[in-house]
């Protein structure tokens, strides 16, 4: 009787822990928001995502004329943008400097004048002041040439004179005038070069004006 007793005690309690150890294996077990079921880690059962597909996109067949159509249009769009680079690339940059205010253009028409034949008499006068003008300007040429020549020989003759006289005095004469042209100077316009300085890149605006 005892002995009995005793099997069922023990039957009992071997349930009891069978019980409690099956309900902490489904304590543990977790379904999460990502659709992953896992149990403890000893158990480590889990399910991967699922793959969304989707089936693929039928391609389109286009009609090769509609081809053929497309790379026409677009060669003649090549070509027109060639030709037009081409023409253009004959004509000169235009001056702001030499061209005419507008107001100018306007009035060309009331600014310009007829330029009114020359008789003869006119032309042969006009010929014979240039050639006294040219015979004025060659004579005053002659003239100061000559002057300067007269102011170097009589310097060199001076210069000689002195040296035979005081060499002391020669090399006092022919030595720089420091006051004959009034200038000054001070330091180096320049900051000298830093060894080992790296120059920060500044903000650079191309104002080149362009014309296509």
């Amino acid at each position: 009787m005892a002995l009995s007793l005793g099997l069922s005690t023990v039957q009992r309690l071997a349930a009891n822990v069978l019980d409690m150890s099956l309900s902490r294996s489904l304590c543990a077990l977790t379904i999460s928001t990502r659709r992953d079921i896992s149990t403890s880690s000893a158990a480590a059962i889990a399910v991967s995502h699922p793959l969304c597909a989707e089936p693929l996109k039928k391609k389109k067949r286009i009609d090769p004329a509609v081809v053929r159509a497309r790379e026409e249009r677009r060669r003649r769009k090549l070509e027109k943008a060639i030709r037009r680079l081409e023409k253009s690339s004959r004509q000169l940059k235009p001056l702001a400097e030499m061209e005419l205010p507008r107001e100018v253009r306007a009035e060309l028409s009331e600014r310009r004048r007829p330029a009114r034949p020359l008789t003869t008499e006119e032309a042969n006068e006009r010929f014979d002041l240039m050639k006294e003008w040219t015979r004025h300007r060659r004579e005053q040429h002659v003239a100061d040439v000559a002057v300067l020549r007269r102011i170097q020989e009589s310097r060199a003759k001076a210069l000689r004179e002195l040296r035979a006289e005081s060499f002391e005095l020669y090399c006092a004469a022919i030595e720089e005038d420091p006051d004959l042209v009034p200038w000054a100077h001070s330091g180096p316009t320049l900051t000298p070069p830093i060894d080992g300085y790296d120059a920060p890149d500044g903000d650079y605006v191309d104002t080149t004006r362009r014309w296509e």
